[in-house]
């Protein structure tokens, strides 16, 4: 019931290219997603909608196209584990046999959707299922949920929530998630717990490039300011959203994105301004993680390092490119020394964002 980091295959819709397989639900695909996920040291895959059969809700029997034995043991072999999605349906009308099966694969976690409501039965079902999952040593991802209540004190294993307009809603239109929307969720939904917005995208537009693409997202705003998002928003199951051939051609995010934590031990609110700005530094171990993230209206902001300890650091830095204006992906990443007495202007472009890895 660890937190960490996830490759996530829903959003990207399973599109791997480059391969001799044809993509899709299927072992092949999993196994790539696995291998991915070792190479960079991420903690495990999920397997979302299509493992199993939506139409008969069988939770003991995957498609043909999945041998769940298999994926499993590829995955020990990768110290890669893996989550299963379910419906809340599914789940509860086969809860005790499902979860025992699950156990016997030796998954790890479950990601349970589309309660999407809050009424008294609902409410006492999150408290089942969180009892149950732990009972089997799983950890528990709710989608379609409403925003955290305090559950996790009394189940530490659910270990994150969606209750929110993520990543996932650019896949069909923009008008949810967008950066001014991302500028307020620190203000609102985080104040209440975990929040699994699900980032990572690395197809990047600005609005006058984007247009939804259902089975080919991209995101509205930098590709900094979602690099950002892995320090701003908090969640212990850390997604990876996009598809795994995208990141293998970015080794300088990869390089960030491997590194960054999923859980703190310290925050630092730097500059905040409801709906505008947003900078946040964060601390795990030695080492710690600054993100900033802006509206559409580009901006400066100064960032103060006096919370660093007595010591001299390197800072990686991913800051908006000189062309992220007119092509959203533009980013350049750059070294330096810091201290606690040092000062920092930092630039960000219209729904940009900046961040650091400070060690």
């Amino acid at each position: 019931m660890r937190p960490g980091k996830v490759a996530w295959d829903w959003y990207n819709a399973n599109n791997i290219y480059g391969v001799d397989f044809e993509s899709g639900v299927n072992t092949e695909t999993y196994k790539y997603y696995i291998d991915f996920a070792s190479k960079y040291g991420l903690d495990y895959i999920i397997l979302d909608e299509g493992w199993y059969d939506i139409k008969t809700n069988d939770l003991i029997h995957p498609v043909k196209a999945i041998d769940m034995e298999a994926l499993v043991a590829y995955g020990k072999e990768k110290s890669v584990d893996l989550i299963l999605w379910v419906t809340w349906k599914a789940l509860e009308d086969q809860l005790e046999a499902a979860l025992a099966k699950f156990s016997e694969w030796n998954i790890k976690g479950i990601k349970v959707d589309f309660m999407q409501r809050d009424d008294q039965w609902m409410v006492r079902y999150y408290e089942k299922i969180a009892k149950r999952a732990a009972d089997y040593k799983m950890l528990v991802d709710f989608h379609g949920s409403y925003k955290p209540s305090g559950l996790r004190r009394a189940y530490p294993n659910v270990i994150s929530r969606e209750g929110v307009r993520g990543l996932e809603q650019h896949k069909w239109e923009g008008q949810f998630a967008n950066p001014e929307h991302d500028v307020e969720l620190p203000f609102m939904r985080m104040l209440t717990g975990p929040m699994d917005y699900t980032p990572g995208a690395m197809v990047n537009a600005q609005q006058k490039n984007y247009f939804p693409v259902f089975d080919r997202p991209m995101a509205l705003g930098t590709r900094c300011h979602q690099l950002a998002m892995y320090v701003v928003f908090e969640s212990p199951l850390q997604m990876l959203a996009d598809s795994p051939s995208n990141y293998l051609k970015e080794e300088e995010c990869m390089e960030f994105l491997s590194v960054v934590p999923s859980t703190w031990e310290d925050t630092k609110v730097l500059h905040a301004q409801f709906g505008d700005y947003v900078a946040i530094a964060r601390k795990n171990g030695q080492e710690w993680y600054v993100g900033a993230m802006t509206d559409w209206e580009k901006r400066d902001l100064d960032i103060d390092f006096s919370f660093l300890g007595d010591k001299e650091y390197t800072m990686e830095i991913y800051r908006d490119g000189a062309n992220a204006e007119r092509y959203a992906s533009d980013y350049k990443k750059t070294t330096k020394k810091v201290n606690k007495d040092s000062k920092e202007t930092i630039h960000l472009a219209s729904g940009g964002g900046w961040v650091a890895r400070i060690y």
